[in-house]
């Protein structure tokens, strides 16, 4: 059985007891090994207690290494790092948990090491003499103009990208057949409409004649969520289209609010009647709300590279106002989902669509249906069966 090290963002723990999109897509495809028994997995992940007796470390075939990264001497150490190493690749804590996590894999002898988001890690490790590196890429970290990429892109054996988008940023160093895209996955288990929803629309503040729309995901410029409110004083003589605005600034963050989150809230506070915030929602509590809303709308407008908020979406039947930005038009299609070009239209282009949906039921009926049967493709069994196809391929 071949060998397999993970080396995760050094960031959040694995699993993923503290949310977190790239570590769920881990635990997705290490169950799945579990399951089909392919390899033998070490991960490395920072020390973090609510992983204690994780049911995910019974296995017997991936194995867990654990970084002190929160300790008073880890804290200290890691102070002492920063000073000694300022020209690092990333900050000095990630650059401590690597490190550490170096210093138990440098002892193993691994058929190939995957670098989880990280492309600085590539850097290091190549430099280190170590081959069959295998880069799992979920954001525009590795194109043409990012650091040291010529040295990073030569010493990883393979590429794995979360989309065609993300792929094509990559071949800005150079085209190759290294580069290949494994689209994300959802368990379709959880986001499912056939399971009981445990709240209701008047548990946050809607009527059943209420058309709802959901923004679900993290809360920045960068997700359009300040256009969408825009949009919303636009629809001001349909007092009865609602907005539901869930997230944080953060993962897991359910009390601080940035800058940008008081500034959305003193924006909305004109027609703060029709528009909840709901904070931070527990990932295992979102389907319930998705189900209580009419549609979905995610106004990215940044080049999102992949974002689970359309898959989840999807996966609860939900008619889907997007973007074309970055990844987002391979994971729906113009069957589900009205995708929009950003741009100086784009508030006003916003407001007409959602007026669209919300005058055309039947439209959202049939849209609906495609979304349901759209999610299949995206089930996490799938994600992580293409994963290690793309290992296999290598």
């Amino acid at each position: 059985m071949k060998k397999i090290a993970i080396l995760t963002s050094g960031i959040l723990p694995v699993p993923a007891v503290q949310g977190g999109a790239v570590e769920n897509l881990i635990d997705f495809y290490l169950e799945y090994n579990n399951e089909h028994r392919l390899y033998d997995i070490t991960v490395y992940s920072i020390q973090n207690a609510k992983t204690t007796g994780h049911p995910a470390l019974a296995s017997d075939v991936n194995h867990y290494v654990y970084i002190d990264v929160n300790s008073f001497i880890a804290k200290l150490s890691k102070i002492i790092y920063g000073l000694l190493h300022r020209n690092e690749y990333y900050n000095h804590f990630i650059e401590y948990y690597f490190e550490q996590a170096y210093k138990h894999l440098r002892k193993e002898r691994y058929d190939c090491i995957i670098l989880e988001n990280r492309p600085g890690y590539a850097y290091k490790l190549s430099q280190r003499g170590h081959k069959n590196l295998i880069l799992h890429l979920h954001n525009e970290l590795l194109h043409s103009e990012s650091r040291d990429h010529d040295v990073i892109f030569n010493g990883l054996t393979s590429i794995l990208t979360v989309s065609d988008y993300i792929k094509s940023r990559v071949a800005t160093i150079q085209p190759s057949d290294k580069i290949k895209t494994v689209h994300n996955g959802i368990n379709l288990n959880n986001f499912n409409t056939q399971k009981v929803c445990a709240i209701s629309r008047k548990d946050v503040g809607f009527t059943n004649d209420d058309f709802v729309m959901v923004f679900s995901g993290r809360i920045n410029k960068d997700k359009g969520v300040s256009e969408l409110i825009d949009a919303m004083y636009l629809l001001k003589c349909h007092p009865n289209i609602k907005l539901m605005i869930i997230g944080g600034s953060f993962f897991g963050n359910t009390n601080n609010e940035d800058e940008f989150i008081l500034q959305l809230k003193k924006k909305a506070k004109a027609i703060q009647e029709r528009i909840i915030f709901t904070g931070f929602i527990p990932y295992d509590q979102m389907p319930d709300y998705l189900q209580i809303a009419d549609i979905a709308v995610i106004p990215s407008i940044w080049n999102d590279p992949f974002p689970t908020t359309e898959l989840e979406a999807q996966a609860m039947g939900l008619p889907i106002i997007t973007t074309r930005q970055g990844g987002i038009p391979e994971e729906v299609s113009e069957e589900n989902a009205i995708l929009l070009e950003t741009g100086n239209h784009f508030v006003d282009n916003l407001a007409k669509a959602i007026l669209n949906l919300y005058e055309h039921s039947e439209k959202r009926q049939l849209m609906s249906k495609v979304s349901l049967k759209r999610s299949k493709q995206f089930d996490k069994k799938t994600y992580a069966k293409n994963f290690f196809a793309a290992l296999e391929g290598m």
